[in-house]
Formats: structure tokens, C-alpha cells, sequence
């Protein structure tokens, strides 16, 4: 026959008349077995991300510290303050907030402060002024953040 066919004994040929070890690495099994574990990462992940419901053993250890009160302050366009849903007076604003502290066992509340881009800074920031000489040291301001930078 053709003279690339072997004599059929099993037997490679000597490196002068037979062909050279191959140099080259088959990477197809390596990209099906990455294949099949990406398939079985993308449809287990997002079980993963679901809760169960499980019966936890009792424990006398510290319970962590909770984070405090969250209050957000949104103020409008037209000057018009709002504590959450209620609405503020005029100077009502550090009263407010004192006694969201004391009903947090005396921890200043979070805030989060939503400004109307159309007020001036100054009034943002004498609000500021009078939220920090409230006690209150950490303020969250809030943007949307689905409008580019300019």
C-alpha cells in the first residue's frame, strides 16, 4: 500500500524512515472541559445567591452592632425641607434630629441628604451647618447617577 501505513505490528519505526513525534498540544479537550464548567458556574450561580431557610442554634455571644437610624433629608427646589415623609418648619430641623438621636439610645441617626440641583450651595450648605451642630457627623449625599459628567 502507500507508504505512509504502518507494517501493522505496533511498532513505531526508527526516527530515519518513520514519522517525528508530534510537537504540538491537541487544545480541544482542554477548551470542552472549560466549556462544560462554564456552563455548570453560570447555572449554579445565581443558586448561590438565594437564601435558605435554616434553624440557627442558640449562642451567647455579643450580638454585632447595629447600624444607626437612617433619616433622609431631602430638600426641594423651592427651599421646602422634608424629614423622611414629614415636613420641616423653619429651624425645626436640629430638634428633629436631637430627638431621632435619643430615640436611637443616644447614637446621632445616618443621614442621607437630597438637595433640588436648583438651590444655591450656600443654603446646602447652612443646612449642613445646622444638621453638624445637631451631632450629626455623617452625612450620605445623594446624585443620580444616571446622568453623564458634563
Amino acid at each position: 500500500m502507500a507508504g505512509g501505513l504502518s507494517s501493522g505490528s505496533g511498532r513505531r519505526r526508527s526516527r530515519r524512515g518513520g514519522r517525528a513525534p508530534m510537537a504540538e498540544i491537541n487544545v480541544t479537550p482542554l477548551v470542552d472541559v472549560m466549556l462544560v464548567l462554564l456552563a455548570i458556574f453560570m447555572v449554579t450561580a445565581p443558586l448561590l445567591a438565594a437564601g435558605v431557610k435554616v434553624d440557627l442554634p442558640e449562642s451567647r455571644a455579643e450580638a454585632l452592632p447595629q447600624p444607626a437610624q437612617q433619616v433622609t433629608l431631602s430638600m426641594t427646589g423651592d427651599g421646602r425641607m422634608w424629614l423622611d415623609e414629614d415636613e420641616l418648619s423653619p429651624g425645626e430641623l436640629p430638634d428633629r434630629l436631637a430627638q431621632a438621636a435619643a430615640a436611637n439610645g443616644g447614637k446621632p441617626p445616618q443621614l442621607t441628604l437630597r438637595a433640588d440641583r436648583g438651590l444655591p450651595y450656600g443654603t446646602v450648605m447652612t443646612v449642613i451647618g445646622e444638621i453638624n451642630r445637631a451631632g450629626v457627623r455623617s452625612i450620605a449625599l445623594v446624585t443620580d447617577s444616571s446622568v453623564s459628567a458634563p
